[in-house]
C-alpha cells in the first residue's frame, strides 16, 4: 500500500497528462517543419528524443514548482503530494534532478541548438518556480512563454530554424496559457493573499482577473483563424479549432459569470482540454502539406 501511495504521489507530482500535452506541442512543431524538410533517418531518431525532452522538462518543472509551492499548497491544495506527506520536499528535488538530467541528455543528442533552447526553457521555468510566480502577471507571461517554447523547440529540432506557421502556433499557445494562468490565480487566491503573491486576483479581485483571462482567451481565438486566412493550413484544421474555440468561449463565459475559486478550478481543467484539441488542429491542419515530402518519390 505504501509503494502504491508513493507511486500515486509521484504521478500527481509530475502531472503526466500535462507533460504529454507539452510533448504533443513539441511534436507539432516538428510536424510543421517536416512539410519543408524530408523525413530522413536522422529525423526519425530526433522525434522520440524531442518528445522525451519535452515530457522530462515539464515533469521536472512540476516537481520543482511543487517543492517551492508547498506552503501555498498547504493552504490551497492540502492533498497535493508534498503537503499531504506522501512526497518529501527533498524527494521532489531528487526527482526533478533525474528528470532534468534526462531532458538535457536527450536535448544534447538532438542538436546543440536544441540543447541551448532546452536550457533556456529550464532556466525560465525554474526562475518562475523560485521567484517569478510572486510577480503575478509577469509570472503568467513566463509560463505562457514556457508553453510556447516547445513549438519553437520542435521546429529547431527538425530544421534548425523557424517558419511563420510555428510562430503563429506558439503565439496562440502563449495567449491561451496566459489566460489559464490568470484563472489559476483565482483558484489559489486565498493562499496567495496570505503569502503575498501578487496575482491579478489578489491585486484587483477575482472579477477583474476573470475579465483579463477572458480577454487573453478571446485574443487566442481571434489569432487562431489567421493561419487559415493566410492559407497556411488545410481544411482539416477548421473542425477541431472551431471546437476548441467554442470550448474557450463557453469556459470564459462561465468564469465571468461565476468567478469563485471552485468554478475557476473547473474552468482551468477544461481549458487544458481545449488546448489539447487545439494542438490536434495544428497537426491535422499541416498534415496535407506534410504528406508529399514523407511519401513522395
Amino acid at each position: 500500500m505504501r509503494i502504491m501511495g508513493k507511486a500515486q504521489g509521484i504521478v500527481k507530482l509530475i502531472r503526466p497528462i500535462n507533460c504529454m500535452v507539452l510533448s504533443l506541442a513539441v511534436l507539432t512543431g516538428m510536424v510543421v517543419s517536416i512539410q519543408v524538410f524530408p523525413l530522413t533517418e536522422e529525423t526519425i531518431i530526433k522525434i522520440p528524443l524531442s518528445v522525451i525532452t519535452g515530457f522530462a522538462f515539464l515533469a521536472a518543472a512540476n516537481a520543482i514548482n511543487d517543492h517551492y509551492d508547498r506552503e501555498v499548497d498547504a493552504i490551497n491544495e492540502p492533498t497535493r503530494p508534498i503537503p499531504s506527506g506522501v512526497i518529501q520536499p527533498r524527494e521532489a528535488l531528487g526527482y526533478a534532478f533525474i528528470l532534468s538530467t534526462l531532458g538535457f541528455i536527450t536535448a544534447f543528442l538532438t542538436s546543440p541548438l536544441c540543447l541551448i533552447v532546452a536550457a533556456f526553457g529550464w532556466i525560465l521555468s525554474t526562475y518562475y518556480s523560485t521567484k517569478g510566480k510572486r510577480t503575478g502577471l509577469p509570472g503568467n507571461f513566463i509560463v505562457g512563454a514556457c508553453i510556447a517554447l516547445p513549438f519553437i523547440y520542435g521546429g529547431f529540432a527538425i530544421k534548425g530554424e523557424l517558419n511563420l506557421i510555428i510562430i503563429m502556433f506558439a503565439t496562440m499557445a502563449f495567449l491561451s496559457t496566459t489566460g489559464r494562468e490568470i484563472t489559476k490565480g483565482i483558484v489559489d487566491i486565498h493562499g496567495d493573499k496570505i503569502l503575498g503573491i501578487k496575482t491579478m486576483a489578489v491585486l484587483y479581485g477575482s472579477r477583474i482577473a476573470s475579465i483579463v483571462a477572458f480577454s487573453f482567451n478571446i485574443a487566442s481565438i481571434i489569432f487562431s483563424f489567421i493561419p487559415w486566412i493566410f492559407g497556411k493550413v488545410s481544411a482539416l484544421y477548421l473542425p477541431p479549432i472551431v471546437l476548441a474555440d467554442l470550448g474557450f468561449v463557453l469556459s470564459s463565459i462561465s468564469l465571468i459569470r461565476n468567478y469563485s475559486p471552485e468554478n475557476a478550478k473547473k474552468v482551468k481543467k477544461m481549458v487544458l482540454i481545449w488546448m489539447a484539441i487545439g494542438l490536434l488542429a495544428f497537426v491535422l491542419g499541416t498534415w496535407r502539406i506534410t504528406i508529399s515530402p514523407l511519401f513522395g518519390s
